[in-house]
């Protein structure tokens, strides 16, 4: 038995230290990692198993670590098995995570149910790390029975996440109405659920009125046609004393077994992949642009083409057809 094999049977059978070597590799830019790591994901591809996979972003301080332990520890209380993949900030220069979200979870991620993996964002479009899609079928594969992916900030998130996960959920503040304006429309078009967080204390009224100014301006958005009536929805939560958790938590399952019901489930699953496999031959030609010959030949034209020797489109015509060669 391969070594592939040995970890792809570790992870099949819940061990959460396999699952974590099992990341690593995964997000590894290694070309023998990478190799590695496309025969382990071939060896867990039939196993057949699907988590429900939650997307969380939200405005900064809105308390999305807060939640994300409140709401993990409900759901390991209910006999769930829970993976968070929370996407840090790194640092431009060592590429390193700023923030530890399991020092911000402590103690969800002292629960064996759980399995909880901070990911450098690095320079990676809209907060989602690279290789997160596959680090979330490898917690399908280790039994979880939801995926909580988070992201970092909110603009340029809701894209990735959707084509990743079967929920999106935007967890605001209690803020004015001058604040709703900062809320891009993409954002609130995309979610499935806004969850206006800290409604609890001498926050609760203005909780309770933000979920109105929510509420009224998801009603001005077009319904998406594959959602149930009343959705999208926005709701009170307080990840402080755990008030309308369980609330959110019911109104997920709705929209999910709606969504089972209604065929939509598979069709976007298979879109899902169908987008991932356009984007890995687009990221492997951008590899290949980045090898140190071919990289040299693109500067080389690039200058001709400043000193007016060749134009762009002759350049680049060549260019690919060097790329073909």
């Amino acid at each position: 038995m391969t070594d592939t094999e040995t970890l792809a049977e570790r992870i099949l059978a819940g061990d959460r230290r396999a699952l974590a070597r099992a990341v690593t590799l995964v997000e590894s830019t290694r070309a023998d990692h990478r190799a590695e790591a496309t025969a382990l994901m071939e060896a867990l591809r039939g196993a057949g198993r699907q988590a429900l996979r939650i997307g969380l972003s939200g405005t900064p301080g809105v308390g999305k670590s807060t939640f994300i332990e409140a709401f993990g520890m409900m759901l390991t209380g209910q006999g769930l098995r829970v993976a968070v993949l929370a996407v840090d900030p790194s640092s431009a220069r060592s590429g390193g995570s700023i923030l530890g979200d399991k020092t911000r979870m402590e103690r969800l991620s002292r629960e064996k149910a759980a399995f909880i993996r901070p990911s450098p964002a690095a320079a990676q479009l809209g907060g989602v790390a690279r290789r997160t899609r596959e680090a979330v079928a490898l917690c399908e594969a280790a039994g979880f029975d939801v995926v909580l992916i988070e992201t970092v900030g909110v603009g340029q998130s809701e894209t990735m996440v959707a084509q990743m996960c079967d929920l999106f959920v935007l967890l605001l503040a209690p803020a004015g109405g001058d604040e709703l304006q900062g809320v891009k429309r993409g954002i609130m078009e995309m979610a499935d659920l806004i969850l206006v967080n800290k409604a609890d204390g001498d926050l609760r009224g203005a909780a309770t009125r933000t979920v109105a100014d929510y509420a009224g301006a998801l009603r001005l958005l077009r319904r998406r046609l594959q959602d149930p009536q009343g959705f999208p929805k926005a709701l009170p939560v307080s990840a402080a004393t755990g008030a309308g958790l369980e609330g959110a938590w019911d109104e997920m399952r709705a929209l999910a077994d709606w969504r089972r019901g209604q065929g939509w489930w598979e069709r976007t699953r298979a879109d899902q992949a169908s987008h991932w496999f356009r984007e890995e031959v687009r990221e492997g030609l951008l590899r290949r642009l980045a090898e140190p010959g071919i990289r040299a030949e693109m500067a080389a034209r690039a200058e001709a083409v400043a000193r007016g020797e060749i134009g762009a489109e002759a350049a680049a015509a060549e260019m690919l057809a060097r790329l073909r060669d």
